[in-house]
């Protein structure tokens, strides 16, 4: 039967746009947006010293996100200080994988962090830090598109109010591109200082003011957070760092012991998507960076949301490589805890949280936390990153934390090195020392290193800062004695040949200090102090090339880099180096500004490398009050000849009338002032 023609083309354009739809796939749905992330951490902070374990009334932002998160009840710091507790955070490794065992130590540059692998992924990344130990120096700032770690002048921390305002500003700049925010906050950190109201409120205990106050910021930025990411889904993470000690098992403080009060932390996780809930398993810091990273779609192993079975572990090195005291280890498996410490501890978490009943003598350790403690390495001698040496002002403002830090590692545990958990009586007097050293009031600080070394004799950082404070107090003798005693604790010591060597140059012994500075050197080549000490030696001696190569290394490591650069500039120009001492001269200026007080040598110099115009305007910025304004008279008649200004038969004329003995000679000999001269 024969189809009419009209009918034909209808079925052949219908088949037509069924085969074509046939050809083309539906879209693909676009991939949900990546979510926003926030990280708090809280310094210094006890897991039962904020909600849901302590009074809802003291942190009620934090008890809030706790009913709508999950809450680990068995979170647990790497380390109870906090640059290597942040370090495990941003690298999801111990401290003896990252190598950072005490405050300031520098991360190696080689070690990947969590911001570095998001920047990639495309997030913006910023941080906002309160406290010196996590200043950009320490590297964890790699990966950060804006890292904020401003502190007061000569300052230690920054208020949890003032970071919260910097936070808020940055959130408010924000795009609609994914973006990572850590925020630090400091505040329940020694001494315990609450801003009102909180101060009077809690006029008994400051140090749960700190966290009150801590709590009300918290919620500040919480609320900005998820108001910034409109309708992106986010997530967050809250945990501290550490706790604080409060007297648990004869420490007020942290760093020196691994009890729970100072390694079990706060740790709350919420965000879009996330059912609320209380997890019981023990849980460790170091999983922060891989849960990040799992929720920006970088699947990572290790999520704290993910089921884990290996122990937890923990260190506590600072006693091991300050004191000479026993390095600590432990493990936690959810119920037991062990601690490797000179001896076995073991502790069964449910029965007793305290941790007053010791069952080691009684029943055998479990068989996975006895390999974990044991096979836990400790601090090589040299260790990976963490190398760098600090500055004398980096070591003033740790020790006014009452952090030691910069202590160099030991080469051995003696057999009969003291545990921590015996020392405790000493506790308070290290922490006094280690706020009066920082004080620089090295007569009070005598009494308690007496004190110590009584007690123990062979702690050799309290032998050093004995030597140290002898020395600075003008006692010869007794330093030097001191000093004897500390190479006797150790005869390798790089820290002590250090502070010797600086006492000797100190007291014009150039002999007995180049020696022990050239030793230092030899082993820490960045060593800030030693390399500034043996540059004078060496100027002194007239090796001016020697001392100017010391100085270019010291330069990049200088705080306060302009007076290095002015003595680099003034060796430089001895040496006959035009541009080398003009380029610091030039940088000294730079930093330096209107308080820069050496503009004849600039002009000297540009007059030398044939720069008169800028040699003019330099010459003109020497005040007629300068000890060598005669000379700057001098040589500015010179740039007047050579740029051949009106008046400069003038400058000559005042040139001579002002002379000195030393530019009289030139002025008579200069050929530029031939006919120029009064007769």
């Amino acid at each position: 039967m024969r189809r009419s023609a009209p009918l034909a083309a209808l079925l052949t354009a219908l088949l037509a746009a069924a085969a074509a739809g046939c050809a083309r796939e539906p879209p693909a749905p676009a991939p949900p947006p990546r979510p926003a992330l926030l990280l708090v951490t809280l310094d210094t902070t006890r897991a039962d010293a904020v909600a849901p374990e302590a009074d809802a009334a003291v942190t009620p932002h934090l008890a809030a996100l706790a009913a709508r998160g999950i809450t680990f009840a068995h979170a647990y710091s790497t380390a109870p200080t906090t640059l290597p507790a942040h370090a495990s955070m941003m690298t999801g490794l111990y401290p003896a994988g990252h190598g950072v065992h005490e405050n300031g130590r520098r991360l190696d540059d080689g070690v990947p962090l969590v911001a570095e692998r998001l920047r990639e992924l495309g997030y913006a990344t910023a941080a906002f830090v309160s406290g010196y130990p996590l200043e950009r120096q320490y590297g964890l700032a790699r990966g950060f598109d804006h890292y904020d770690d401003e502190m007061p002048v000569r300052g230690v921390e920054r208020s949890a109010a003032a970071t919260t305002e910097r936070a808020l500003a940055h959130l408010e700049s924000l795009s609609g591109r994914a973006h990572f925010l850590w925020v630090h906050y400091f505040d329940p950190h020694d001494p315990y200082e609450p801003p009102e109201p909180f101060r009077s409120r809690f006029a008994a205990d400051p140090y749960r003011g700190e966290i009150a106050a801590m709590d009300h910021q918290l919620g500040r930025l919480l609320a900005a957070f998820e108001a910034a990411c409109g309708e992106r889904p986010w997530r967050l993470v809250v945990a501290a760092d550490h706790g604080e000690g409060r007297g648990d098992h004869g420490e007020m403080l942290h760093g020196n012991l691994l009890y729970q009060g100072v390694m079990r932390v706060p740790l709350v996780v919420a965000g879009s998507g996330l059912a609320p809930g209380r997890r019981e398993d023990a849980v460790s810091l170091r999983q922060i960076r891989a849960t990040l990273l799992d929720w920006a779609g970088d699947r990572s192993e290790g999520s704290l949301l993910a089921a884990h079975a290996e122990p937890v572990l923990g260190e506590a090195m600072q006693p091991f490589l300050n004191y000479r005291w026993q390095p600590q280890v432990m493990a936690v498996d959810g119920r037991q805890k062990l601690i490797r410490s000179g001896r076995l501890e073991l502790y069964d978490l449910l029965a007793d949280p305290a941790e007053r009943r010791d069952l080691a003598d009684e029943i055998a350790p479990p068989r996975e936390l006895a390999r974990a403690v044991a096979d836990y390495p400790l601090p090589a001698t040299r260790p990976a990153g963490g190398g760098q040496p600090l500055d004398e002002e980096a070591r003033r403002r740790l020790a006014s934390l009452g952090y030691l830090g910069g202590g160099e590692t030991p080469h051995r545990v003696p057999p009969d090195a003291p545990r921590a958990a015996d020392m405790t009586h000493l506790f308070d007097d290290l922490d006094l020392v280690s706020r009066r050293f920082s004080e620089e009031d090295y007569e009070r600080v005598l009494p308690p290193l007496g004190r110590v070394l009584a007690a123990d004799p062979g702690n050799l950082m309290a032998t050093v800062r004995l030597a140290v404070s002898h020395a600075l107090l003008g006692d010869d003798a007794r330093a030097l004695a001191a000093f004897a005693a500390a190479r006797r604790i150790d005869p390798d010591s790089i820290e002590v040949r250090h502070y010797l060597g600086l006492h000797h140059a100190r007291r014009g012994r150039a002999e007995e200090a180049a020696p022990l500075l050239e030793e230092v050197l030899a082993v820490q080549p960045d060593r800030f102090p030693a390399l500034v000490a043996l540059a004078e030696i060496r100027a002194r001696r007239g090796r001016l090339a020697e001392a100017a190569s010391l100085l270019e290394r010291a330069l990049p490591l200088a705080r306060e880099p302009a007076p290095l650069a002015v003595e680099l500039g003034q060796l430089r120009m001895g040496l006959g180096e035009t541009g080398a001492a003009l380029a610091a001269f030039e940088r000294a200026r730079g930093l330096q500004g209107p308080s820069f007080g050496h503009d004849l040598e600039l002009g000297v110099l540009y007059l030398a490398a044939r720069r008169p115009e800028e040699a003019r305007a330099a010459l003109d910025r020497v005040p007629a009050t300068h000890p060598g304004y005669a000379m700057a008279l001098f040589k500015r008649a010179q740039v007047s000849v050579l740029l051949g200004e009106p008046d400069r038969a003038e400058r000559v004329r005042a040139a001579w009338a002002a002379a000195d003995p030393e530019t009289r000679p030139l002025i008579q000999n200069e050929r530029l002032f031939t006919g120029l001269l009064p007769p």
